[in-house]
């Protein structure tokens, strides 16, 4: 994906998330930090049990995905509709799910929601897609896996 087109959807995203980030949900997003698990990207160890499940609008997919076994992208705003059918019926409610976003806000906010939906095993990436990339991990899109430097 050219550089330009990344920092063009970074931008879009960051717009999102400042828009969004009022007093009220900045303390939603503080008591869904407390209440959901938090893992740091140093300590997370994907394996065929997880699943990534990014919460990003489509337009943010486009630049990647952080690689997993099970990775699934249901935008935030769409999750409530769509978690029975995509996430409890294929792989039961019991599923170990991390969420991510941008971030860490809507992911934090989409794992709450979950645990409200009855699901049992869900956690929050910290600080997101961007500090996924920022410790050196690789991203994947229809292009292929890479890292962004």
């Amino acid at each position: 994906m050219p550089d330009s087109m990344h920092k063009k959807l970074e931008s879009i995203s960051v717009q999102c998330d400042e828009f969004f980030l009022n007093e009220h949900l900045s303390k939603l997003v503080e008591e869904a930090n407390i209440s959901i698990p938090q893992i740091e990207v140093k300590d997370l160890m994907i394996d065929e049990s997880i699943i990534m499940l990014d919460v990003r609008e489509p337009e943010e997919f486009a630049s990647g995905a952080i690689p997993a076994f099970i990775s699934l992208a249901i935008p935030r705003g769409k999750l409530e509709f769509l978690a029975i059918e995509k996430i409890a019926k294929v792989y039961g409610q019991n599923a170990k799910i991390i969420t991510y976003c941008l971030k860490g806000p809507r992911g934090s906010l989409a794992a709450m929601q979950l645990k409200k939906l009855g699901f049992a095993n869900v956690s929050n990436l910290k600080g997101g897609i961007m500090e996924w990339i920022k410790s050196g991990k690789t991203i994947k899109n229809y292009m292929g896996e890479f890292k962004l430097v």
